[in-house]
């Protein structure tokens, strides 16, 4: 198989070629993950573009910043997936690779029984909004799975979204692992497989794991609201006397030991204890207790400002951390002098620190690369996999089969 010149020979998938048709979040990022490990990932989209590729955030020049960020380093195909010519275009492209991620569900043409008896060894990952087959995203998911019920400030009566997609990011992330496993499975016994994954159960695997489904199965009662504290554990945020909200963690005894001591609240604390007759080196009463502890502690954040605050902290074992905006995460160092983030500059965005691979191989973080326009890829990708003329390319363009790069 012709590596993809822009993975590295030492990468861990090189050589691997995967054809991705996908739309928003957990699909694009499998294929951004897989490609910075140096897999040949080949995005397939209609002609008139995917439904996503506008979707805000925008630049001032239009381009969807979430759109590039979630495709860097892939390569771009675009198909009339509507015609017959075009998807039998596309059959021949993901039989030529060998593996299809998609979460473009219900299409005959593409299924694992089509694609199967063009290339036995396939792999065909199909992601599902639910296991039945009906539809679902992120935001109805979790909406059906109980998390906004306890997202939140205690005694508030409504669901709460929050603004992370963590069932499409987990999803993706389970759909390259299983990519990588398939992988694994053919080149040891030359068998291809076929995988489906749930955006609904991901998030149920999650809520049980975590014990949020078990813990009413088991003893009949339902996680409270408990606004910024920490379930079970020690956490709160506290305000410092300049305005400065910072989150505090005590897991174990030591820290809990530390913040009493940082605090000078070491005699009133014990005889708090005595009072009401607990152990707070047990974390069920720092727990139950945590109103009254932070009422002792918050005293001392509002006699001190930001500064000072961190520099005690960090002196001791207490898990901290000051509440920070995007902006200022962005400007900041954990960015800007961050061996994860290089400088990218994506056309029609412009330079900006973008992150490569969080994994860091032997030492150095696989490096971010610009996503494609649509189409950008169309005739190098058709003549590699192929072997298409030019000629060829042009007549399938002319007859608005396949479509080569065009502005945004």
């Amino acid at each position: 198989m012709t590596e993809h010149a822009g993975a590295a020979a030492s990468s861990p998938l090189a050589g691997v070629r995967i054809i991705e048709i996908a739309s928003f979040v957990a699909v694009p990022l499998a294929g951004m993950t897989l490609a910075q490990l140096g897999a040949d990932v080949v995005r397939v989209d209609p002609i008139t573009g995917p439904a996503d590729y506008h979707r805000w955030p925008l630049a001032d020049s239009g381009t969807s910043i979430y759109w590039t960020g979630l495709n860097k380093g892939i390569r771009s195909v675009a198909v009339d997936l509507r015609g017959g010519d075009g998807q039998r275009l596309v059959r021949e492209l993901i039989a030529s690779a060998g593996v299809l991620i998609t979460n473009v569900v219900g299409r005959q043409w593409h299924s694992y029984g089509e694609l199967v008896s063009e290339r036995p060894d396939l792999i065909h990952v199909e992601i599902l909004g639910r296991a039945d087959g009906t539809t679902g995203v992120d935001y109805t998911v979790n909406a059906g799975v109980g998390f906004p019920l306890v997202t939140g400030p205690a005694g508030h009566a409504g669901p709460i979204n929050h603004a992370l997609p963590a069932w499409d990011v987990a999803c993706g992330l389970y759909a390259a692992l299983g990519v990588s496993a398939a992988l694994h499975h053919r080149d040891r016994t030359g068998q291809g497989s076929r995988m489906s994954l749930a955006l609904e159960n991901v998030a149920l695997a999650t809520a049980g794991s975590l014990g949020f489904l078990t813990e009413p199965m088991v003893t009949d009662r339902e996680r409270p609201r408990l606004g910024n504290a920490l379930y079970g554990q020690y956490g709160q945020t506290f305000t410092s006397a300049d305005g400065v909200d910072f989150m505090v963690v005590a897991l174990t005894e030591r820290h809990f030991r530390d913040l009493v001591d940082v605090t000078g609240t070491t005699k009133a604390v014990a005889a708090l204890a005595d009072a009401l007759e607990v152990d707070f080196a047990d974390e069920g009463d720092r727990f139950g207790h945590r109103e009254v502890l932070g009422g002792l502690f918050a005293d001392w954040f509002r006699r001190h400002d930001a500064a000072t605050i961190e520099a005690e902290l960090t002196a001791t074992s207490i898990l901290w951390e000051r509440y920070r905006s995007f902006g200022e995460v962005a400007a900041g160092p954990r960015v800007t002098a961050n061996p994860l983030f290089d400088t990218l500059d994506q056309p029609g965005v412009g330079p900006y620190h973008a992150a490569g691979s969080p994994l860091a191989i032997d030492g150095a973080h696989p490096r971010a690369a610009a996503a494609p326009a649509l189409g950008a890829d169309t005739a190098t990708v058709l003549t590699e996999l192929l072997g298409l003329s030019d000629a060829q390319i042009r007549r399938l363009e002319q007859d608005g089969v396949v479509a080569t790069a065009r502005p945004r």
